[in-house]
């Protein structure tokens, strides 16, 4: 068994495990979870939907302008079609997949493959560091005395780390440095500043959409929790989960690390059973928003000749 096949058999199960325990966890309290899914409303899922389908979209203009900074403009239909069908492999067992279909599609589009690829390999770097920076504030009631504290402090740090860290000369050092590493050619030249601060406000933009998805469902579920708090734990927290299950290379969407994150997380505030609740409906609109927005792309893809040939 060659290297590769090896890692994917780990990759898979590890997948089965960590499915499997969180089957079994959800069964063994699934008296309590049932009783706080049942006070999500059909306007308040429906609402959490749109928050959370609106976020790959806020994501699709971020990677548009990292992609068009590095020498190439798509509109919007194309690069759709490229990026929210590349967007699901991150659902495979592997760390590459998203990359390669970006990648493949583009060339049809007469996009340079390398072109494509770092700039899959950009978004994926960028969207775990904005992520990170937002999630600061969202650690303090771990650390905190209380589970409502609350310090502007933590706001304060993570907007210093944001404008040193997405400096864009120290940025495309750490850039140019991680694609050394990934034994990758350099960029063909160097982010502009203003492709740094497009993207990371869609980016942030992005993390914030589906956070209020998230602090919709806690809201309803735990309505004597403080909002404040809450609103920062869900925002932030979500997308301090997000970027720990983008670092999980070994599970496919980061599946398992994400949900126990922000579990972690809102347990501060409220009962596990109802955490348990918001983890579960929020993994769930995030996979079905992916499908449907992956869906609409594929078919005009199809149509197009993106995905081959449409007899």
């Amino acid at each position: 068994m060659t290297r590769a096949r090896a890692l994917n058999a780990l990759r898979i199960g590890l997948l089965v495990v960590i499915v499997t325990a969180c089957v079994i966890a959800l069964w063994a309290n699934w008296q309590e979870v049932s009783g706080q899914l049942r006070k999500l409303s059909v306007p308040v899922v429906l609402g959490a939907f749109v928050l959370v389908t609106l976020a790959p979209i806020l994501t699709l203009f971020g990677w548009r302008v990292l992609l068009e900074d590095l020498g190439t403009h798509l509109a919007l239909p194309p690069a759709s079609s490229v990026f929210l069908v590349g967007q699901l492999g991150k659902y495979l067992p592997g760390s590459v997949w998203t990359v390669v279909a970006q990648a493949e599609m583009g060339a049809k589009l007469s996009v340079p493959r390398r072109r494509m690829a770092v700039v899959g390999i950009l978004s994926i770097g960028l969207a775990v560091l904005t992520g990170c920076l937002l999630g600061i504030p969202a650690v303090q009631p771990l650390v905190a005395s209380r589970g409502d504290a609350f310090s502007w402090w933590w706001v304060v740090l993570a907007v210093a780390l944001g404008c040193v860290l997405l400096w864009p000369r120290l940025l495309n050092a750490i850039i140019a440095r991680g694609l050394r590493l990934l034994r990758r050619e350099p960029l063909e030249h160097d982010l502009s500043g203003r492709a740094v601060v497009l993207t990371s406000v869609w980016f942030v933009a992005a993390w914030v959409s589906t956070g209020m998805g998230t602090f919709v469902l806690a809201r309803s579920v735990a309505p004597e929790a403080p909002v404040g708090p809450l609103l920062v734990t869900c925002v932030g927290g979500f997308a301090l989960a997000s970027a720990a299950g983008m670092f999980s290379i070994l599970v496919p969407a980061g599946v398992g690390v994400r949900d126990g994150v922000l579990a972690l997380l809102l347990v501060t505030l409220m009962p596990l059973p109802a955490a348990t609740a918001v983890v579960v409906v929020a993994r769930f609109l995030a996979v079905l928003a992916d499908l449907l927005l992956a869906g609409a792309a594929w078919a005009w893809g199809r149509r197009h000749h993106l995905l081959g040939s449409t007899a």
